[in-house]
């Protein structure tokens, strides 16, 4: 429709007679997120004019926060089916078949705009949220990680942005008992207005019956329970789906404020009553609160709700229907019961101090009627809050925009000459040779690179005895599959459940699609190295705004990635979350957008805990194996470059060129055999080869054991920075013990003539105790330098650029 149409169409409605338009309603659209369209669309479902409530309950039902009104139809590609697959996207987490009678329930969300501008609290109810999503399905949170993003950490608020975020993490994942395994934190300025902060959880659940949100038998009460409802987080969904501006400081009250404590009781009272058999439904009051709750579980049911706000406990007098129905204060959850057990499952909460009431009854209209104060304060179809919303069309961009074409013209020619002393850099008019030690010592003070020890930290790591593998120390997370009740046996079967979160963003940045391909790639490739078999997925995908043609085609190229790889290994998408508008409008009016950063969260099953690898070297005398590409691959191979790499970023100062195209079947093919590897037994250590190649990986090894290594190649006329700094997928480090070498390679042979000869296995060095990683080509030293030095680097990097802010500051 035209602007003009658009127009036409607008003013006649407002002249009509029929509808009696209120113009102050009107002059609310802005506020409620709404546009013309919008409110032409509500009246004629409406047949009549919303009125005030009505207006701000369409305005975060239709926002893309709750209603995906922008990327609906490119989710609709993502494969959802397996034969894991219990419950896939519609529902408040995915839920997975783990096998012996348990579940993994398991989901990211993004809590980035509340984070903006309350950075403790938007963080901590950010992980309340995801926590209320899995144990509503009736899983009890064994697990968090998170996927964080901030500005450079050279800049004093994007500190303090990083620590209020990562403090808000901390004290609502440790006072609620549920540890914080795992998780990803790079920097970028994209970020420095809009920080990123992703959550994910994980529930096991040993029910057969898995609570949904449907509503079901008409008649039966509808029970609040939980933490009182105030002013705070009011239209907290339709504030997620703006940009930011200078003036976001002014919707602070959208920003929640949580109750770790309350919600640990929460989730007993919850968990209790699920068992119980009593409860139909559940649905948590997330984004939208009581709006959201009671038109979804109307609408997936096909019935409806009557909710009578005089009985929902009020934390603040005088609230209005509009106050009730849009506030987000959290730890709160609304039931559909069998009728007659209302009374036993209110005691099973107000003994813990929890709130409960019965506030409505399931409809048999398919409606939302909301009662305040003896009037009727909205009467609504569900329907049209909850499933048939809008959908805004895009055009799709035919080619890619004329600034990818150009960066994609760099390549490797445009770098400096290189030699066995180093590469010559030209700064401030001068030229300097810097060494391949100091290129790798900067690479690893490198905040995207360097240790996330000073975050995880101030994590409980260990809360609840089923963590396996510390942060830090392997490629993904792991923790004990603990039998909760039930057939305490399969306990001795010493299972485990991997976990991962993952995207790199500068790829992303320059080609959407092969970096929400690697995106998934590097998941299932982090899963592997700790011998877990990739199950599926669920991810966060962090936009700007799609109403750009840039920014649509970003986010659609992104989801085409993500089907590509999912495809084809095999991991499925159990559902996720999007959020858009992530940019921030400047003084000058200038929008800053991020980076696109489409989030994967990946889980992964161990069948045998004691078959699992960490990064580090396990033994001197061990060799060195790398898997996959191999070091001398083409210039001309696109799968392997220093094209969007660290090194272009980090050294040259150069975020150009095209990302390493993602080999899938390879992809698949290495890491199914490294999984063999570690199964059989052969593997002592495994890392993948990702940001800052592979001098990068070797040093992480040697870091995480206090091990030396010296790496040897000889011949082939690449470029040596390419050699050691070159980023692509399917490349693995292992290290194996010589007197299990010979049989480990008749492995290896037996799998490839099977596999047609694909695979590629190359001995680069062998582990030492001399304290140093030493990297020869051609009995040229390029890289020589003691552990000591290299763990300073790695160690201290973020904990430097803190106190050196301090220092500056004071």
């Amino acid at each position: 429709m035209s602007s003009k149409t658009l127009n036409d169409e607008f003013n006649s409605l407002c002249n009509s007679k029929e509808y009696k338009v209120d113009y102050d309603l009107l002059n609310a659209l802005s506020h409620e997120g709404l546009r013309k369209k919008d409110y032409i669309e509500i009246c004629r479902r409406l047949k009549r004019p919303p009125n005030r409530t009505e207006l701000g309950m369409f305005g975060v039902m239709w926002s893309e926060h709750c209603c995906y009104r922008n990327s609906k139809p490119l989710l609709q590609s993502f494969p959802t089916k397996s034969t894991r697959i219990l419950v896939g996207p519609g529902e408040n987490a995915g839920v997975v078949d783990l096998g012996f009678g348990q579940q993994l329930a398991f989901k990211i969300e993004s809590h980035n705009h509340p984070s903006a501008l309350e950075p403790f609290q938007g963080a901590a109810t950010g992980v309340g949220g995801i926590l209320r999503d899995i144990f509503t399905m009736g899983a009890r949170p064994i697990a968090l990680l998170n996927a964080l993003r901030f500005g450079p950490l050279e800049d004093k608020k994007n500190i303090n942005l990083m620590k209020g975020v990562v403090s808000g993490i901390a004290h609502y994942g440790n006072c609620v008992g549920v540890p914080t395994i795992g998780g990803e934190v790079n920097f970028d300025k994209s970020y420095s207005g809009n920080p990123l902060v992703n959550a994910m959880a994980l529930g096991l659940m040993e029910t057969k019956e898995i609570v949904c949100s449907g509503a079901s038998g008409v008649g039966y009460p509808v029970i609040y329970v939980g933490s009182t409802t105030g002013r705070d987080g009011m239209g907290g969904a339709s504030f997620a789906s703006a940009e930011l501006t200078n003036t976001s400081l002014e919707d602070r009250p959208a920003v929640q404020v949580g109750d770790p404590f309350l919600e640990k009781g929460l989730i007993e009272a919850c968990l209790e009553a699920f068992k119980s058999g009593d409860v139909i439904a559940a649905q948590d009051m997330g984004a939208a609160g009581l709006t959201c709750s009671c038109s979804e579980m109307a609408a997936k049911g096909g019935l409806g709700i009557e909710l009578n706000l005089d009985y929902v406990p009020a934390r603040e007098e005088g609230m209005s229907a509009y106050e009730f129905l849009l506030s987000e204060s959290q730890e709160r959850m609304l039931f559909v019961v069998k009728p007659g057990k209302e009374k036993v499952l209110m005691e099973r909460f107000t003994r813990r101090g929890l709130q409960v009431a019965v506030v409505g009854k399931v409809l048999k209209d398919n409606v939302v009627r909301v009662l305040h104060k003896g009037n009727i304060a909205a009467d609504l179809p569900a329907s049209a809050l909850a499933d048939d919303t809008p959908v805004n069309k895009h055009k799709l961009l035919d080619e890619p925009p004329d600034e990818y074409l150009l960066n994609w013209k760099w390549d490797e020619n445009q770098l400096p000459q290189a030699d066995y002393s180093g590469i010559r850099i030209e700064s401030n008019q001068n030229s300097d040779i810097i060494s391949w030690n100091k290129i790798l010592l900067k690479l690893l003070d490198y905040p995207s690179i360097a240790s996330k020890l000073w975050v995880y930290n101030q994590y409980d790591q260990q809360v609840q005895a089923n963590t396996v593998i510390l942060p830090g120390l392997a490629d993904a997370a792991v923790i004990r599959l603990r039998p909760q009740e039930g057939d305490k046996s399969i306990e001795s079967m010493n299972r485990g459940v991997a976990a991962v979160v993952d995207c790199p963003n500068r790829w992303a940045y320059l080609d959407p699609e092969r970096g929400a391909m690697a995106a998934v790639a590097e998941s299932a490739r982090n899963l592997t190295c700790v011998g877990a078999e990739p199950i599926a997925i669920t991810n966060n995908l962090n936009f700007a705004s799609p109403e750009t043609s840039i920014g649509y085609w970003q986010l659609a190229m992104a989801c085409k990635g993500i089907s590509k790889a999912c495809e084809v290994l095999k991991t499925p998408v159990t559902g996720g979350n999007v959020s858009l508008y992530n940019e921030t409008r400047l003084s000058n009016g200038e929008l800053l957008p991020i980076h696109p950063t489409p989030v994967i969260g990946m889980v992964g099953i161990i069948d045998n805990l004691t078959n699992t690898c960490l990064q580090g070297w396990l033994n001197k005398d061990d060799y060195i194996w790398l898997v996959g590409l191999p070091l001398d691959t083409s210039f001309k191979d696109d799968r392997l470059t220093l094209s969007a790499s660290s090194y272009l970023e980090c050294i040259h100062q150069k975020i150009t060129g095209r990302p390493p195209i993602i080999d899938l079947e390879l992809e698949k093919l290495v890491q199914s055999f490294v999984r063999k590897s570690i199964h059989d037994g052969y593997i002592n250590s495994c890392h993948d080869v990702s940001d800052g190649g592979l001098a990068v990986a070797l040093a992480e090894c040697c870091i995480f054991s206090g091990l030396g290594a010296h790496c040897e190649f000889s011949g082939s006329d690449l470029r040596l920075d390419r050699l050691l700094f070159a980023e692509g997928g399917a490349r693995i480090l292992m290290s194996i013990s010589s007197e299990k070498e010979d049989k480990w390679l008749e492995m290896f042979n037996e799998f490839n003539n099977i596999n047609s000869g694909l695979l590629n296995v190359t001995k680069i060095g062998r582990v030492n105790d001399l304290n140093t990683l030493v990297f020869s080509k051609d009995k040229n030293k390029l890289i020589d330098i003691s552990i000591a030095t290299l763990k300073d680097s790695f160690y201290n990097s973020i904990p430097r650029r803190i106190s050196n802010n301090k220092i500056s500051s004071s």
